[in-house]
Formats: structure tokens, sequence, C-alpha cells
């Protein structure tokens, strides 16, 4: 079985890609290198995987480890595509998901809006000793400033999936697996591991 070293140590996270990386045997980087903070400077969510992935690859040091890293978020029509690759901190640095959720709600409100088309992106870098390799995910829908449901992480409660009714809070987690952004580039991100 192929380990795979995740460049996050967001729990949601680690805790889906465990799930969506089945055959493979997954570690957050944490595990093999402590804490440590990765400055996400890019421009774009490609550009924010790269860093990471090339980060922990480089710290490593080991030419048969293959780092794979997601930068993701949500961009709302309404609010020009904000929060985007901010999503994560769009309350602040070290932001809880609840804060980030409450700021998006609250800019969608100060618009007199109570909803917006809006979707997920998700980048996913790949590194190994033959370089990096990046591909994408999408997923559109809805967000709504009512949270519904507590399954999931990050804005799930607010976002409806294009053809659904009920946000991804409530939606079971097999359901979300098939729709979700990071399923989607995961899968595509598979194919470039197991053809190394």
């Amino acid at each position: 079985m192929r380990t795979i070293v995740l460049a996050t140590s967001n729990k949601g996270k680690i805790k889906e890609m465990h799930e969506l990386m089945e055959g493979f045997d997954v570690v957050a980087f944490t595990d093999l290198l402590g804490p440590m903070d990765i400055i996400e400077d890019g421009d774009t969510f490609k550009a924010n995987a790269i860093i990471k992935a090339k980060t922990i690859y480089e710290k490593l040091n080991s030419p048969d480890i293959i780092v794979l890293s997601d930068d993701s978020g949500i961009s709302v029509d309404k609010l020009g595509g904000d929060p985007g690759i901010y999503s994560a901190r769009y309350a602040g640095e070290g932001a809880s998901d609840k804060a980030n959720l409450q700021k998006l709600v609250d800019e969608l409100k100060a618009k007199n809006r109570t909803s917006s088309p809006a979707h997920y992106t998700c980048a996913v870098a790949v590194a190994s000793r033959f370089g990096i390799e990046t591909v994408h995910g999408w997923m559109y829908g809805t967000v709504q400033t009512t949270p519904k449901g507590d399954k999931g992480f990050g804005y799930d409660p607010i976002f409806i999936p294009e053809g659904f009714d009920q946000t991804l809070g409530e939606l079971e987690n097999s359901v979300k697996k098939s729709l979700s952004h990071r399923s989607k580039a995961l899968d595509l991100a598979k194919l470039i591991i197991e053809g190394l």
C-alpha cells in the first residue's frame, strides 16, 4: 500500500481525505514533522496547493515520499467571488469554521440577500521525485443565510448543491462524497499517483 503524506493540519480535511483515499495509507504531515505553519501567499488555489506540497516534500527530504495537498474554498457570486482563497481565514487569521461561516452570512445580509449562487473549488497538488502535478475539482450550487445540518465542516451548513434541496450539512456523507469538489479532484490525483 502506497503511503501518501497530507500537507494539511485541518482536522476536517484529514478526516475527509482518509475516507476519499481508500487503498492508500494516508498520514498527516504533523505525524511526521510535528506542527508547523506553512505560509500560503499564492494568489490562486493552485498556487497555494503547490506551496504546501512543495514545502512538506522538501522538509521530509525523502525521494520515495508522495505528498498530497489541497487548497479549497467557496466563491460566492453576490460577494464578488469572496471569500475564495481566503475561505479558511475569512473572519481573520485563526478564525473558526463557525466564525468564517457567520461572516459570510453577515456579508450576504448586508447586501440584503438571503441566498446567492456559489461554487466550491479544490486544487490538489501531488509532489514526488518526478515534480509537482496539479488537478482541480468544482461543485456548484447556492449558499443561503440560514445554516442547516451539523454534518461536514466549514461552509457545509449553508451550501446547497445543484439538484438538491438540502445543505451539505444535512446530506449523508455518501451523497456529499459523490458530489464533492474535493472528491472530484482527488479522483484525478489518484490517477497521477497510480502512474508514478
